[in-house]
C-alpha cells in the first residue's frame, strides 16, 4: 500500500516556487522543484515524506504514506508556517507517536507551500536502523 488515502480530505497545495529543505539527521539540503513533484508514491505530492524520498533521506513509513500510522513523525524546526494545516485525521494518528512536540507533523501529510525554506528533524528513535542487503 502506498500513495494517498482517498478517504482522507486534505487541504494541501503543492508549492509553486523552488525552495530548500534541510534534513538535520543527515545534514542533507535538497532543492525542491515543484515541476518535478511528486518524487514517488509516498504520501501527499510535495509532502515531507515525498521530499525525503526524492532527497534519498530515509524516513520510516510503515503504512506507505496514507496517514494510517505514525511512523513518519517528524519535527518541523523551521518553516512550519509554510506548511498546510494538520487535519483531524493527521492529529488523530499523531497522538500515537512518541515525543510529540508543538512542531510535530506526519511526514506523509505535511506539505510546505514553498514560501520559505524548511528544516526537518527526524527523531533519532524514529530512524529504522535495520536494513536488508540488496540482492
Amino acid at each position: 500500500m502506498a500513495g494517498v488515502n482517498p478517504y482522507i480530505e486534505t487541504n494541501a497545495q503543492p508549492p509553486r516556487t523552488k525552495y530548500h529543505i534541510t534534513f538535520l539527521s543527515s545534514g542533507k539540503v535538497f532543492e525542491v522543484d515543484p515541476e518535478k513533484l511528486p518524487y514517488g508514491r509516498h504520501g501527499l505530492p510535495g509532502s515531507i515524506l515525498d521530499l525525503s524520498e526524492g532527497a534519498g533521506v530515509e524516513l520510516d513509513h510503515s503504512c506507505g504514506g496514507v496517514c494510517a500510522c505514525s511512523t513518519c513523525h517528524v519535527i518541523v524546526r523551521e518553516g512550519l508556517e509554510s506548511c498546510n494545516e494538520a487535519t483531524d485525521d493527521e492529529l488523530d494518528q499523531l497522538e500515537e507517536a512518541r515525543g510529540v512536540t508543538t512542531e510535530s507533523r506526519l511526514g506523509c501529510q505535511c506539505v510546505p507551500n514553498g514560501t520559505c525554506d524548511v528544516v526537518i528533524e527526524i527523531p533519532g528513535w524514529n530512524r529504522n536502523l535495520v536494513r536488508e542487503e540488496s540482492h
